[in-house]
């Protein structure tokens, strides 16, 4: 579980280490995993998590946090953004 981003998932690859003789051996490809704080600006906390440099530029993309995860629907989340973005949702209602 340690090679895998919080907020999309992603997890490391298969494939093949192909020699110059064509001799093929199983690999993985691993996502480029860095350990990070966002800053939460509705939850008003600094959350540290492990998220792939892409996921990074994506949420300073779209505005921070808060805004990354109420923009992405609950079908692409995995477990732990899917409780995040609950206790955003409900910290903004109230």
């Amino acid at each position: 579980m340690s090679n895998i981003c919080q907020l999309t998932g992603k997890k490391y690859l298969n494939g093949n280490n192909v020699s110059h003789a064509n001799n093929k051996t199983k690999r993985k490809f691993y996502p480029n995993i860095q350990n990070i704080s966002f800053m939460s600006e509705i939850l008003n906390r600094s959350i540290q998590i492990k998220v792939t440099v892409s996921t990074i530029r994506t949420v300073e993309k779209n505005g921070g946090l808060d805004e990354y995860l109420l923009k992405t629907p609950n079908s692409k989340l995995p477990l732990f953004a899917k409780k995040l973005k609950k206790q955003i949702l409900s910290k903004k209602n109230n």
